[in-house]
């Protein structure tokens, strides 16, 4: 075998969205969130349907060169509103802004709003667990559905 038949080791960046994010794109995306969380939570905005928006975020994830990150947002408990979006994307700039204050990169990142679906999600799976005919074929195979688990059938 010569050196080009060789298997090529796997080159820095080839693949890499195939491999997940790497540690400092988690890391970064997490400081991004944390200067994210407390900016809403000063309320310091000059756009009145963001002045009393009780916005929390939720999860941040950054792109491989780290030059943008997707805040996913709720609204405690609740969906964002579409006026509260579209506030949201119109204030990217002042957020970039400050966001770049708080963490110290190269390039201060484009910051992108999505909805965050993780809690709906989450409740419709739940949901679909405790419909009987799921428990039924979740439920350990000796399991009798009157209680009666006895091996002796006397």
């Amino acid at each position: 075998m010569t050196s080009k038949d060789a298997p090529r080791g796997r080159r820095r960046g080839a693949a890499a969205h195939d491999a997940g994010p790497t540690q400092r794109q988690l890391r970064v995306a997490e400081e991004v969130r944390h200067a994210l969380a407390a900016l809403f939570e000063r309320r310091d905005f000059r756009d009145p349907d963001l002045a009393n928006a009780h916005v929390t975020v939720t999860e941040v994830r950054a792109s491989p060169d780290l030059k943008h990150m997707t805040a996913f947002v709720s609204g405690l408990g609740k969906d964002v509103p579409p006026e509260q979006f579209a506030a949201l994307r119109r204030a990217a700039p002042f957020l970039r802004s400050q966001v770049a204050r708080a963490v110290r990169l190269k390039f201060a990142p484009d910051l992108h709003f999505q909805p965050d679906t993780a809690l709906d999600y989450a409740m419709e799976i739940d949901r679909l667990m405790k419909r009987p005919e799921i428990a039924r074929d979740l439920r350990p195979t000796g399991d009798d559905p009157r209680g009666d688990d006895r091996d002796d059938p006397s």
